[in-house]
C-alpha cells in the first residue's frame, strides 16, 4: 500500500485526494483548521463561482505564463462538469461563461467533494497542522503542498506552503493581495461610504493609464470596491508592492461623453429653474456622491440650476466623468480572496506539479505563483493542477 499525504483540505488539495484514491493507495489529507474547505464555503458570496466553461493562459498572471498552459489544457471544462456530475453536484452555467452549483451554494460543494473523498477512503486529519516538511516526506511516497496563500487570513491563509518551498530552497515569488478593494488616500470616500454606482475605473500606474474595466463601484468607510475595482486590484497591488505611484480615474457615467453631459445640465438649467443642482446630480447619481462632488468644486447644497455657466456646468460634468482618487493601499490579505506571486513555477514541472527540488513532492493550486482573473479561474486552475498532479502520482505508484 503506497502513502500519500496531502497538506492542505482546499479546493485542490481535496480533488487530488479523490483522484489519487485507489486500492493500493492510502491518502492522508492534513488541515489546520477543525472544518475542510472554508475558502470554498465563502466563496462567490456563498454561491461559489466553481470554474469557467473557458480558460487559457491568458487569464492568468504569473511570472511564468506559459506554466499554465499544459495543467488547463488535460482538464477542461467537459471533464471538470462529468467529475461533478459523477458525484452528484449539479452545475449551472452562466451566460458569461461563470459557472455555479445549481443548489446556489457553496456548502454544496464543499459537502459532496468531501464526502466523496472520505467515501473512498480519504483519511481526514483536522487541527492538525504540519509543522516540518522533511519529517512527513520520510513517512510517505508522495507529498503534495495544497496550502492556499496567505489570502483570507481570517479563514487560515498563511505561509506555511512558501516557508516549506523554501525549505527546499526553492525560490519565492513575492507575493501581494489580489482580487481585493483599494484604500484610499484622504477622506472625500467617507462622506460616500455606502454609496453605489455602475461606472468605469481606470488605474493609472506612474501618471500612465495601465487598465481600464466597467462594472459595479462602491464606496466604504476605507476607500473602494466592488467588482470593477476587484478587477483592476491585481495591477494596483502589484504596482504598490514595487513602489510606483497608483491613482484610479472613476467615471461616474460612462454613457455620457463630457461634452453631451455639460449640455445635458445646461438644457436642464433652462427647462427646470426650480431645481437646485443637487437635486438635478441626484437624478443621475446616488445623493450621498452628489453631495461630495458639489463639495469639492465649492458649490453650495442649495445652489440654484438655473444660476449655473456653461463653464461650471463643464466642471462639473468633468468631475463625473474623470473623477481622481491616489491609492494609499489594499485592504490587506485578510480581505483577499487570492495572493499574487507564490513558489516560482520555473522550478516545478508544468506537467506534473513535481518540484525539480525534490522528488515526490508537489504544489498544488494557490501556492504556486499563479494568479486567476475574477469569474472562476482560480477555481480552475486548482482543479486543473489537482488533476495533473493526481494523473503523476498513481502513475507512479
Amino acid at each position: 500500500m503506497k502513502k500519500i499525504a496531502i497538506i492542505g483540505a482546499g479546493a485542490s488539495g481535496i480533488l487530488c485526494s479523490i483522484l489519487c484514491s485507489k486500492e493500493s493507495t492510502h491518502v492522508d489529507i492534513y488541515e489546520q483548521n477543525s472544518k475542510c474547505a472554508k475558502k470554498i464555503l465563502v466563496s462567490g458570496n456563498g454561491r461559489c463561482n466553481i470554474t469557467n466553461t473557458s480558460f487559457s493562459q491568458n487569464d492568468y498572471f504569473s511570472q511564468n505564463p506559459h506554466f499554465v498552459k499544459e495543467a488547463l489544457e488535460n482538464f477542461s471544462f467537459t471533464q471538470f462538469s462529468k467529475l461533478c456530475s459523477s458525484i452528484g453536484l449539479e452545475l449551472e452555467v452562466k451566460n458569461d461563461g461563470k459557472v455555479y452549483p445549481l443548489s446556489n451554494e457553496a456548502k454544496s460543494v464543499a459537502s459532496l467533494l468531501e464526502n466523496h473523498a472520505r467515501n473512498l477512503g480519504v483519511h481526514f486529519h483536522t487541527d492538525t497542522q504540519v509543522t516540518n516538511l522533511q519529517d512527513l516526506s520520510q513517512k510517505y511516497d508522495a507529498v503534495v503542498v495544497a496550502t492556499g496563500s496567505e489570502a483570507a487570513s481570517h479563514l487560515g491563509g498563511n505561509r506555511d506552503g512558501l516557508e516549506f518551498a523554501s525549505s527546499i530552497a526553492h525560490t519565492i515569488i513575492p507575493t501581494y493581495p489580489s482580487l481585493v478593494q483599494l484604500e484610499l488616500s484622504g477622506t472625500l470616500y467617507e462622506k460616500m461610504s455606502g454609496a453605489k454606482v455602475d461606472g468605469e475605473v481606470t488605474l493609472i500606474v506612474n501618471s500612465k493609464a495601465a487598465s481600464t474595466t466597467n462594472g459595479d463601484i462602491l464606496f466604504t468607510n476605507y476607500g473602494v470596491s466592488g467588482f470593477a475595482i476587484l478587477d483592476i486590484s491585481q495591477l494596483a497591488s502589484e504596482s504598490l508592492m514595487n513602489f510606483q505611484a497608483v491613482d484610479i480615474s472613476i467615471n461616474l457615467l460612462p454613457k455620457y461623453t463630457a461634452q453631451k453631459l455639460s449640455a445635458y445640465i445646461m438644457k436642464m438649467s433652462q427647462l427646470n429653474t426650480h431645481l437646485s443642482i443637487l437635486n438635478m446630480l441626484h437624478g443621475l447619481i446616488p445623493l450621498k456622491i452628489s453631495k461630495t462632488i458639489l463639495d469639492v468644486l465649492e458649490f453650495s447644497h442649495t445652489a440654484l440650476l438655473s444660476e449655473i455657466t456653461t463653464k461650471q456646468s463643464k466642471k462639473i460634468a468633468n468631475q463625473i466623468l474623470n473623477w481622481k482618487f491616489e491609492i494609499k493601499d489594499t485592504h490587506g490579505f485578510r480581505h483577499a480572496e487570492v495572493s499574487g506571486g507564490g513558489v516560482d513555477t520555473q522550478e516545478v514541472n508544468p506537467k506534473t506539479m513535481e518540484s525539480f527540488k525534490q522528488k515526490n513532492l508537489y504544489f498544488i493550486g494557490e501556492v504556486l505563483d499563479v494568479l486567476g482573473r475574477r469569474g472562476g479561474f482560480n477555481f480552475a486552475w486548482s482543479w486543473a493542477s489537482a488533476n495533473a498532479c493526481a494523473k503523476d502520482i498513481t502513475k507512479k505508484l
